[in-house]
């Protein structure tokens, strides 16, 4: 019989567990009756994530809990009279109680899934509110859909999101305002079964989330179509400036304003671009939870999907526009600034070319001085050479009487007149041949 394989004989990939736990992590908790959950969302900064795990670990030395699921970024605790759940996100972290209640039980209107838990414990948690909700989950038996309808008044100055969900299986009351800091949302269970509820109640807290956390980004496209209309004009300024530009100090100058624009526009994009790009992500995950929801018209009442396309769409239009706007300002700034770098490169050329032939003129007049200066200088060594031959013969003459030295002298000076011509010659030829080599 053959032995049996065992995974163990082979090299691990270090990750392998870790995604496999993260795949299966944030499940929806199990709710199989009346329960309160209540949400609570800081935001925290990129740079600076505090250590949250351990603030959620150290609730637990005030209480018995048991730990359900346990991870770097996140833990879902059983405290005895609630469920505790924290996950730590890119730039917030959630904590979501579950208390359940029993059949038929009055809820005051400050009541939270989180009363047993230590206010100190809460004002201690690091970061900034930006969501806090709550969803009441009930029976059909509890609360009738109907009573609700019947309750809802048109004069309230506020209108409802009223939609059956989970293809009737359920209905969804919110009105997305805050009472008491908290947004409310109720959800009533008519026939839905097994992990039903608790995905229901998962996808209505994370559109209320990340609502929330796309939304942050229309201040800023506020702020920056405000900085645009000005930033576009300075733009159009300087191409106009362009077309008047009389002199090479003019485009200097317009290609210095162009270039401190170009700083402003990037430092702008720069600032800007990871919350237009969360906020497009985040609107993302909202209509993709809505469209989990899988709603069914309440007549006379808008679905969430109606509401946000009147109430979100336009928001998250807004910060996809601004984002457009400075790009396309960041590509005509760089295309502008091409254009005058290109012309001032040319009158650059243009001058240089000036420069060169100038140069070359010189060069030329600086060659004929150096053959003048050459000829002087074959004329001065024929000079200073035939005195030489003259002295040597006077002072031959001595010896043979029969030489004259001024024929001597008149004799050597073509010869070496010659001699001192061709030898300036070769030096010359021999220069210009090993520059031609360098």
């Amino acid at each position: 019989m053959r032995p049996r394989f065992n995974l163990a004989e082979i090299e691990q990939h270090p990750l392998r567990e870790r995604l496999n736990i993260a795949f299966h992590s944030r499940s929806p908790v199990p709710l199989s009756g009346p329960t309160l959950v209540s949400l609570l969302a800081f935001q925290h900064e990129l740079t600076d994530k505090p250590d949250e795990r351990e603030h959620v670990l150290n609730l637990c030395q005030t209480s018995a809990c048991r730990f359900i699921e346990n991870s770097a970024t996140h833990l879902l605790v059983d405290a005895g009279n609630y469920l505790l759940r924290w996950e730590l996100h890119t730039e917030f972290s959630s904590y979501t109680f579950f208390r359940p209640l029993a059949p038929g039980e009055q809820l005051d209107p400050d009541a939270t899934a989180f009363d047993a838990v230590f206010p100190e414990w809460l004002s201690a948690i690091p970061g900034k509110l930006i969501v806090a909700t709550h969803v009441e989950l009930r029976t059909a038996k509890d609360i009738s859909p109907d009573t609700v309808l019947a309750g809802l008044s048109p004069t309230s100055g506020r209108q409802t999101v009223a939609s059956r969900i989970a293809k009737g299986a359920a209905w969804v009351f919110t009105d997305f305002m805050f009472d008491n800091g908290f947004s409310r949302i109720l959800l009533i269970d008519e026939s839905m079964s097994g992990l039903q509820p608790g995905r229901a109640v998962q996808r209505l807290l994370e559109i209320e989330t990340y609502r929330m956390l796309a939304l942050l980004g229309l201040p800023v496209a506020t702020e920056v179509g405000s900085w645009l209309n000005r930033a576009e004009a300075r733009l159009a300024s300087l191409m106009e400036r362009i077309g008047k530009a009389a002199s090479p100090g003019d485009e200097h100058s317009i290609l210095t304003d162009l270039s401190n624009l170009a700083a402003e526009v990037e430092n702008s994009v720069a600032r800007t671009t990871f919350r237009f790009t969360a906020s497009c992500a985040y609107h993302n995950l909202v209509l993709q939870r809505i469209d989990e929801l899988r709603e069914i018209r309440v007549p006379g009442y808008p679905m969430f999907q109606e509401c946000m396309q009147r109430r979100f769409q336009p928001a998250m239009n807004t910060c996809a526009a601004m984002a457009r706007r400075q790009e396309d300002l960041s590509s005509r700034v760089a295309r502008n600034s091409q254009l005058l770098r290109t012309r001032v490169d040319i009158e650059l050329e243009r001058q240089n070319q000036e420069l060169l032939a100038q140069m070359n003129k010189r060069a030329r007049l600086q060659l004929r001085l150096q053959e003048t200066v050459e000829g002087l200088s074959i004329a001065a060594i024929t000079y200073y050479t035939s005195q030489l031959v003259n002295y040597l013969a006077k002072g031959g003459s001595h010896l043979y009487p029969a030489i004259s030295p001024e024929i001597v002298t008149a004799v050597s000076i073509p010869i070496i007149a010659g001699l001192a011509f061709f030898g300036i010659k070769r030096l010359r030829k021999s220069l210009a041949d090993e520059e031609a080599d360098q």
